[in-house]
């Protein structure tokens, strides 16, 4: 019986490809109910773990992250400013178009991707200047700071899933406490997350394959965001910040190594005997949190 279920929903796959699906479904938990940003690490061990079909891979980590948003959104239901979400949400959606555009014309994005890691690494230390030496500073109101920032995280999370650093930055800057700044992430990923899923399905990343691994791992999403749920109430709000910017700093650093080979393959929905040439490749998912 346990060998038929094991078959049905993780046909060909090791046990250390399983571990890793285990390990990401959990972080993914996290990063959507207590570390915006953490996302990034299940994003590159399913690249790792699944490298033969990066398809697969981004696949199988967009419908987990689409279950971890209706989690956190469950609890922090009443903790989003929505007057941030709805500000940024109509320049991200066009960022996100742009960045789709850019991608089918550039084909290679790995220049665009090593850019958008210096520029991370640079708003990340204004960041630090700026709650260093001018904490009392007011960050811009004005609409084209919004415009600039829902464009950058738009076009950040198709070119090079680094939306989440971009959010990090500008929500701490806003001064949220920790669960509004969790609940505005949540909110906003989830709107972000669940738009892009019908784009994945008709480019054939999502299948029935990717749906049938995700379901049995739904207990571990929900155990890990019942572990961010913990972080959240237990840790100080400065810890909670400085968390954040670790993970942005790691995150830009990782833009500026070199790809890894699912930016580039052409995704495919299961093993394949000879190389199909490659079309176009698709836009890459965003972590969460890419979020």
């Amino acid at each position: 019986m346990i060998s038929d279920f094991m078959a049905f929903c993780f046909p060909g796959m090791t046990a250390f490809q399983l571990a890793i699906l285990a390990a990401s479904a959990l972080l993914v938990g996290v990063n959507k109910s207590g570390i915006p940003g953490l996302g990034m690490l299940p994003v590159i061990l399913l690249a790792v773990a699944f490298e033969p079909d990066p398809g697969f891979a981004t696949g199988v980590m967009l419908l987990m992250i689409c279950a971890g948003d209706i989690f956190a959104v469950s609890y922090y239901r009443k903790n989003a400013d929505w007057k941030i979400v709805l500000r940024l949400l109509p320049y991200t959606m066009l960022g996100l178009v742009l960045g789709f555009l850019t991608l089918r014309v550039l084909h290679r994005p790995e220049h665009l991707r090593i850019m958008i890691g210096w520029i991370i690494l640079l708003l990340a230390a204004v960041h630090l200047v700026r709650v260093a030496f001018f904490k009392h500073a007011d960050v811009p109101s004005h609409w084209a700071f919004s415009a600039v920032v829902g464009l950058t995280a738009g076009f950040t999370t198709q070119v090079a899933n680094a939306a989440g650093p971009v959010m990090a930055l500008y929500l701490l800057s806003m001064k949220l406490p920790k669960d509004r700044y969790v609940g505005t992430c949540a909110w906003f990923f989830m709107i972000m997350n669940w738009t892009k899923l019908p784009v994945f399905c008709f480019e054939g990343r999502v299948t029935a394959a990717a749906l049938y691994a995700v379901l049995p791992m739904l207990p571990l999403i929900l155990i890990g965001a019942v572990l961010g749920v913990l972080f959240v109430k237990r840790a100080p709000q400065r810890f909670f910040e400085v968390v954040i910017e670790i993970i942005v700093i790691v995150s830009a650093v990782k833009l500026l190594w070199p790809s890894h080979p699912v930016d580039t393959h052409e995704p495919e929905s299961g093993p394949v005997e000879e190389a199909a040439p490659a079309e176009l490749p698709p836009p890459e998912l965003e972590p969460v949190g890419a979020g």
